[in-house]
C-alpha cells in the first residue's frame, strides 16, 4: 500500500496521508513531479509508456513523471522516479523545480535538465517503460496532433523548451533598479 502526504493549499504538509488510488479528500492536496532531461543539442528524452500500463498506455511522455510518497520531498521524488523508471542516478538536493503548475487535487513539480545521456546505459523499468528516445519540439508538438502522445497542452511543452535555456520568466532585469 503507497501513501502520499497531503498539503494545504499554500502546500504546507499537514501530517495526513491517503492511500494511493483514492480521492484526494476535499481541501487537500498531493504532489506530483515531473523531470524533463535534454540533451545538449536540445532534445527531450521521452519515454513510451507500456502497452499494458493503465493510463495512457502505449503513448509517448516527458521523460519521467510520478506521484511523492509519504515522505518524499520534491526533489526525493523526481530523483526516485528518474532512478526507477529509466534507471538514470540524478542528485537534485540543490536544485529547485523549474516551475511548479496545480492541478484538482494537487501540485506538479516541473524539473528541466540538460544532460549528456547515453540511451544505451538505461535500465528501463519493465512495468512502466517500452522505450525511450530523444524528440525535438516540433516532433512532440506534431505526436500530440496525432494522438501518439500524451495530450499536453502544446504550450506547456513549448515553454519546457523554452526552459532548457533559460531561468526565470523575465528577458531583462528591472531597469528601474539601480
Amino acid at each position: 500500500m503507497e501513501l502520499f502526504d497531503l498539503y494545504t493549499r499554500d502546500r504546507v504538509k499537514t501530517g495526513r496521508t491517503m492511500v494511493r488510488g483514492d480521492k484526494v479528500p476535499e481541501g487537500f492536496y498531493r504532489l506530483v513531479v515531473h523531470v524533463c532531461i535534454f540533451d545538449p543539442e536540445g532534445r527531450m528524452l521521452i519515454q513510451q509508456r507500456q502497452p499494458f500500463k493503465k493510463g495512457w498506455s502505449n503513448m509517448w511522455d516527458i521523460t519521467v513523471g510520478g506521484c511523492a510518497v509519504a515522505g518524499d520531498t520534491s526533489q526525493d521524488a523526481a530523483e526516485r522516479e528518474v532512478r526507477e523508471e529509466i534507471g538514470l542516478e540524478l542528485d537534485l538536493q540543490d536544485e529547485r523545480p523549474t516551475m511548479t503548475t496545480t492541478f484538482e487535487g494537487g501540485f506538479d513539480d516541473y524539473y528541466v535538465l540538460t544532460r549528456d545521456v547515453d540511451l544505451s546505459t538505461l535500465h528501463l523499468q519493465y512495468e512502466e517503460v517500452q522505450t525511450v528516445r530523444w524528440a525535438e519540439k516540433e516532433e512532440i508538438l506534431r505526436m500530440i496532433d496525432d494522438g501518439q502522445f500524451i495530450s499536453y497542452e502544446k504550450s506547456l511543452i513549448e515553454l519546457l523548451f523554452f526552459f532548457r535555456n533559460h531561468s526565470g520568466t523575465h528577458t531583462k532585469g528591472d531597469p528601474t533598479r539601480k
